[in-house]
């Protein structure tokens, strides 16, 4: 996992290992992992898992998919 923004803050790294077999297994794992905050913002954030965007959290990962958690970005 890949994290961005206030989702690398919430979480304290940029990036971490984990196996999971849905994306919502993964969210499971790493809200028990780091907790409330996190969880907070994750419901805005969307995930890239190997570069395609989804919210899709029933989505079945490979092994070794790469998922990028990103939270909404401001622009301007």
């Amino acid at each position: 996992m890949r994290y961005f923004a206030g989702a690398r803050a919430a979480v304290g790294v940029d990036t971490e290992t984990r196996q999971a077999a849905t994306l919502a297994d993964l969210v499971g794992q790493i809200v028990d992992a780091h907790g409330e905050q996190l969880e907070r913002v994750l419901t805005a954030c969307s995930f890239l898992v190997d570069g395609t965007s989804t919210r899709d959290r029933a989505l079945v990962l490979a092994p070794g998919a790469v998922v990028d958690v990103l939270p909404p970005f401001a622009g301007g």
